[in-house]
């Protein structure tokens, strides 16, 4: 359970069935880092031979954790791997005692696995800047280990809840060479969503054989097209993490062949950060913004940024308010080139605006009836250049207000 009653409105029926990646074990337990009565803190063990990748927030800010777990990200080994993570106290801006904690942490997970210290990876995700109680986690590393199962992910998803209002799940199988390949991931975030790097905290797991590099590459290439594109509330966290382990247990190398396995890779990526924001607190609608014919990918990239951060835009979004003047103002203070007798905004497949004034098609009647679906999409085209750039964002309700207000309560 998160601290948050009510599922948010666009959560998913149900947590998906995850396919079992061998090579990959995880447990949760109940630590009473902060929350009473849930598991919150989990172990992630990867079998010897597998690599791992990783992404990390740029925040001047970061976490001990992040600045741990970067220091070792390029390091092969063939020891496997393993991750574990609390929830309820992000252990940042907490100094030489945060530092202290992490150390604390790997050596009992060391201690109980057999891994070196240098392989295993921590992540921590709540209050800042109160110190991490890590004995209430290192004197529960034993259980951990003990209870580690391959078919423990949905228990791992649960156990890095924060203000999430549900887990989040996604996986894909791809045939490479007669054989499949699986790839399975989970993910935490709600609030604080403006990743730049990665976000959040996300786990993915796959059985294909591919060397670190290519997989850090691959990872880092398809971080910038999906979690990198979302936005709740314009926030970078201090503790984002994404990491990425490839067991190998399948043998089947993907270096050779691999676009198929890109594609798959980018699909549970995408779909895992969509989830997030479909959890953003406080949210009843889930927007993209898509905007081309910008003079530059960076320009489309901030006018996108722009429209989706702009708390106008999502406030009136909010209210099921066709305010395209909204849209106007905030292309208008992305500083990037735009022209207003250029430009087009479209509600999904509605013309609203164009050369500098509102379309003679356009009618507010049917406007306001595309603002009422939960999904929607907001479109702008600069009509300066080829640039183009798609971002995904939420509604901003009182429900944010009220979730960061009570939030160290």
């Amino acid at each position: 359970m998160a601290d948050i009653d009510t599922v948010s409105p666009l959560a998913p029926a149900s947590f998906p069935d995850l396919p079992v990646i061998n090579g990959v074990e995880f447990s949760a337990v109940a630590a009473g880092v902060k929350y009473p009565d849930r598991n919150d803190v989990t172990l992630m063990r990867l079998a010897p031979g597998s690599t791992v990748a990783g992404v990390f927030t740029k925040s001047a800010t970061r976490s001990a954790n992040v600045l741990d777990c970067q220091a070792k990200i390029l390091n092969d080994s063939d020891y496997g791997a393993a991750f574990i993570i609390n929830s309820g106290n992000s252990n940042a801006f907490t100094g030489r005692a945060g530092e202290g904690s992490v150390t604390a942490i790997c050596e009992a997970v060391s201690n109980a696995t057999g891994l070196p210290a240098g392989r295993v990876f921590t992540s921590s995700t709540g209050v800042i800047g109160e110190r991490l109680p890590h004995d209430k986690i290192t004197a529960k590393v034993g259980d951990l280990v003990q209870a580690l199962s391959v078919d423990g992910i949905q228990d791992a998803a649960q156990a890095i809840m924060t203000t999430d209002t549900f887990s989040k799940g996604a996986s894909a199988e791809v045939l490479i060479d007669g054989q499949t390949i699986k790839i399975a991931g989970i993910a935490k975030g709600s609030g604080m969503i403006a990743p730049d790097m990665a976000t959040m905290l996300v786990y993915i797991f796959t059985d294909a054989k591919i060397a670190r590099p290519a997989l850090q590459e691959m990872l880092s290439e398809l971080t910038d097209v999906t979690f990198n594109c979302i936005t709740v509330d314009s926030d970078t966290s201090t503790s984002d993490t994404l990491l990425l382990g490839a067991t190998g247990a399948s043998g089947v190398n993907v270096e050779t062949n691999c676009a198929p396995f890109k594609d798959a890779l980018h699909n549970v990526m995408q779909e895992l950060s969509h989830l997030v924001v479909k959890d953003g607190e406080g949210a009843t609608k889930f927007v993209e913004v898509e905007v081309t014919g910008a003079a530059t990918h960076s320009d489309a990239r901030a006018h996108a940024l722009s429209i989706a951060n702009s708390p106008l835009v999502k406030t009136a979004i909010a209210g099921e308010d066709p305010n395209w003047g909204r849209i106007v103002m905030a292309i208008g203070k992305s500083g990037a080139a735009a022209d207003r007798d250029l430009l087009a905004i479209r509600f999904g497949d509605i013309l609203v605006a164009e050369k500098g004034w509102v379309s003679p098609e356009y009618s507010e009647e049917a406007a306001a009836a595309y603002m009422r679906q939960d999904n929607l999409k907001i479109s702008v085209n600069l009509g300066l250049g080829a640039g183009t750039s798609t971002v995904w964002t939420c509604d901003l309700t009182h429900g944010y207000i009220s979730i960061n207000a009570d939030y160290r309560s």
